[in-house]
Formats: structure tokens, C-alpha cells, sequence
């Protein structure tokens, strides 16, 4: 199937109560390992290339990639620019056939932010692509990073308004308590916040840092508006266990797709457990449509089993 943009799905989860999982690729086996779980899940699935991967990869290589696998399969496949840093960086992605994009200015003034995030939404809906922006911030996990940075960081309910109002972005990833790359499953949500700013915005909420949140709290999130969701350290700490585990039953081999092949497993079980969590699997039928409702699985909310 050619690659969709991410307006209709993230609309469905949006309102249907479930949520897109959003995966970081970093190379062809996480690629591979991702669509092909969202493929047998029967998920709507997006693939994130942030800005480390284009300079790992290649622009065009990155984007190649995932059309090629999107192609070979029959669910809709989003290739989406994570963490977009710049105007001149997004339009080079929509060139290279990204299908959403997003501008990440949480660490400009409002004003700026807003200016940025304005002008590549105008280009992008010219040509139909949506754009996902970020207003709060989610911090870096580091040794100085404290409860109180986290909160101070967090967005704004009534500057979240004001924000979608000026700049007619699709989608906000706001800051509600998680944090970029922690390595186990430790924060929680502030959900009384997520409340706040789902009565004064209308768009599809984005929770970026999901790897270090709590399950519970994922669910709760899901249930109050957020409608994608970012994994990547998750995926990460799945490829290296897998890396680890088969250079050390395999110390002497040197074809190197042996050890991979077990890493791409281990990333694919990881999607596949995420895609089970945040309610999206079963969602696409056989013609590659989306599914009433009723008929997904049986499943009534996010994290429900089949």
C-alpha cells in the first residue's frame, strides 16, 4: 500500500479512544521488524526519522526505505519526521515524500514558535500533509533533570489554545510528565493536565518519552486524549538485547544478518506489544479499511486483551 498521511488515523484514535503507535527507525531491520508487526497486528502504524537518523542514514535512504516495506504490505503505513528542528528541514522531508511532519519549537519563545510552526503548516496543507507541532517541552533524561524541571516544563492548557488556534496545526505533543530516553518505566502522568488542555483543544494530543512511562498511566492518557503515541528507547533497548544475545550464542559467526536477524525479532515483539497496549491492533480489515469498532478483536479500550 502507498504510504497515507497521518490525518485520518490519528482522527479515528481520536475518536474512537485509542492510540497510534509512532516508532523510531534507525535502520532496515527496525524498519522491517516494525511494519511487519503492524501488518499482523492489523494496526495503523507511523515511522518516525528523526534528525539522527537523517544524519545516520541519509535523507533519502531513510524515506526509501520505509516506502519500499510500506509498499509490500496492505495497512497504512505513516513515514513522519520526528523532531523537526527547522522550516528549511521539513520542507526538505516533504520534498523526499515524508507524509507528515512536525516542527519541534519547544524551546523557542511562543512567539517564534508560533511563527515557525505557522509557515510550514501553510506550505505542508497546500500539498494536504499534516503537521504535528510541540508546545511544553519534554526534557532529556540527565543526572540534573529534577521533578521540578519536569513540571516547570509542562504545557500550558490555555497557551495550548491559543498556540492550534494561531498556527492550525494538526496535531500538539504536549508535556505532561514524561521524559526523552529514560531506560525503565518509572514516571507518571499528570492527567489532571491532560484533562485541562482536552477542553480547550480539539486536535489530536501527542505524547512523546512514552519508554519510561507507566503502563497504567499510558491507558489513562489514552482515555483522555492522546491519540499518538512516541516509542523509541523502547525499541532501542530491544535491538541491543537482541544484538547482545546473538554475538553471544554465535561469538565466531561473521555473517552479521545471523546476529541482526535476532535483533529485528526482538524490536518486533517489542511493536507488538506496544500496538496491543495502545488499543490499535485490529483495527484494519483484510481489504486494508478501517474496522467498525465493534469489530475490533472484541476489544472495547486500550490495553484490553483479544
Amino acid at each position: 500500500m502507498p504510504l497515507v498521511t497521518s490525518k485520518e488515523i490519528l482522527q479515528r484514535a481520536f475518536e474512537e479512544h485509542y492510540a497510534i503507535g509512532a516508532f523510531n527507525a534507525n535502520n532496515m531491520e527496525q524498519i522491517q521488524a516494525i511494519v511487519e508487526a503492524a501488518q499482523e497486528e492489523r494496526a495503523p502504524v507511523i515511522l518516525q526519522v528523526s534528525q539522527g537518523a537523517i544524519r545516520y542514514a541519509g535523507l533519502e535512504m531513510a524515506a526509501g526505505m520505509v516506502k519500499i516495506i510500506a509498499s509490500q504490505v496492505d495497512i497504512p503505513v505513516v513515514l513522519h519526521l520526528d523532531h523537526g528542528t527547522s522550516f528549511e528541514q521539513n520542507i526538505l522531508c516533504l520534498r523526499a515524500g515524508f507524509t507528515s511532519l512536525m516542527f519541534d519549537g519547544s524551546k523557542l519563545p511562543f512567539e517564534e514558535n508560533v511563527a515557525i510552526t505557522r509557515k510550514i503548516c501553510e506550505v505542508a496543507h497546500a500539498v494536504g500533509i499534516p503537521v504535528e507541532a510541540e508546545l511544553g517541552q519534554v526534557l532529556q533524561i540527565t543526572d540534573k533533570v529534577t521533578p521540578e524541571d519536569v513540571e516547570r516544563a509542562m504545557t500550558d492548557p490555555d497557551q495550548a489554545a491559543e498556540f492550534i488556534k494561531l498556527t492550525g496545526a494538526d496535531s500538539l505533543a504536549v508535556a505532561i510528565g514524561s521524559i526523552h530516553a529514560m531506560r525503565s518505566q518509572e514516571a507518571t502522568l499528570d492527567i489532571d493536565r491532560l484533562k485541562a488542555i482536552r477542553k480547550k483543544v480539539n486536535v489530536p494530543l501527542v505524547l512523546h518519552g512514552s519508554s519510561g512511562v507507566k503502563n497504567e498511566s499510558l491507558l489513562e492518557a489514552i482515555e483522555n486524549g492522546i491519540s499518538k503515541i512516541n516509542v523509541a528507547t523502547y525499541l532501542n533497548q530491544a535491538f541491543m538485547r537482541g544484538l547482545r544475545e546473538g554475538l553471544e550464542k554465535m561469538p565466531d559467526e561473521v555473517d552479521p544478518r545471523k546476529v541482526l536477524a535476532i535483533s529485528r525479532e526482538y524490536v518486533k515483539e517489542a511493536v507488538r506489544e506496544k500496538i496491543r497496549l495502545f488499543g490499535s491492533a485490529g483495527r484494519i480489515d483484510s481489504a486494508g479499511g478501517f474496522v467498525s469498532p465493534r469489530k475490533v478483536f472484541g476489544v472495547v479500550k486500550p490495553g484490553t486483551p483479544e
